[in-house]
């Protein structure tokens, strides 16, 4: 019998960026979910401060080449792979020079600081959806982490919904510190309406701050299932999160039990 398989996307994986909660939790779930059984693959943004010399990433020809048309820019997509040791899972890597050089104005290792972050969060929707699709690997669950990923429940649910690497996949948002996210470009919603998203799809969000909390509601409206990993989330996005009457896990404790996010998994299908 085949073993179920789950995909996660995450922003941030231990030990390729700097250790903290967050990318500790990164590698924590994908490893012990192998562990259980399941079958696994990681995606990841390839950002400027990922050492490829010392993880041993490489470029992945087959799946690299295509271009991702933003805001009337072409910007290439570029595919690179490492194995995460010593589980031997692989975490795929979507690279482009435009939205992921290191540069030197960066605060953080992702360049949270960035005023093009909302053009970054759609190239990375779109290259994973893109890359996972060439895969033809349909996962059960896909498990969304962290500010850049948002917009890919909205893309699963809305673009790519009849394909069949996502139809019969349930979508986890989780949602993670966020707090330094430089405010989001006002034109976000014309980028997404030339990605084919309609307009009734986005006016719900329209007198919105255009801020960290606006893309997790993007990922909350869009998801199945809801995580917060994030011990003091605001308030109001919490009370967003209840009235949307979705399933919840609080697990801002890090290093909690994989068994209770198998768990959940389980609840959704």
């Amino acid at each position: 019998m085949a073993k179920e398989r789950i995909l996660f996307i995450n922003q941030e994986i231990s030990p390729y960026v700097a250790t903290s909660p967050i990318s500790s939790l990164g590698k924590f779930l994908p490893v012990s979910m192998q562990e259980k059984g399941f079958e696994v693959r990681t995606f990841m943004p390839k950002f400027g401060a990922v050492n490829e010399r010392r993880n041993q990433l490489h470029e992945v020809i087959r799946l690299s080449g295509i271009n991702i048309n933003i805001n009337d820019n072409d910007h290439p997509l570029i595919i690179k792979v490492a194995s995460l040791q010593p589980s031997r899972i692989q975490v795929y890597f979507i690279d482009n020079d435009d939205y992921f050089q290191k540069l030197a104005s960066d605060t953080d290792h992702s360049g949270m600081n960035r005023p093009d972050n909302d053009e970054r969060a759609v190239f990375f929707a779109r290259g994973t959806m893109e890359t996972a699709k060439k895969l033809r690997w349909d996962p059960k669950i896909i498990h969304c982490a962290g500010w850049i990923t948002s917009l890919i429940p909205m893309y699963i649910k809305k673009l790519y919904h009849d394909d069949l690497s996502f139809k019969n996949s349930k979508v986890v948002y989780a949602i993670q510190p966020a707090k330094d996210l430089a405010p989001i470009d006002p034109n976000i919603f014309n980028k997404l309406k030339e990605e084919g998203f309609l307009q009734k799809d986005l006016k719900k969000y329209s007198g919105d701050k255009l801020d960290a909390d606006l893309l997790h509601k993007i990922g909350i409206d869009f998801a199945q299932g809801i995580i917060i990993n994030d011990p003091d989330i605001d308030p109001e996005l919490l009370k967003y999160i209840r009235e949307s009457g979705k399933p919840v896990l609080m697990a801002q404790d890090m290093e909690q039990d994989a068994q209770k996010y198998l768990d959940f998994y389980n609840s959704l299908s």
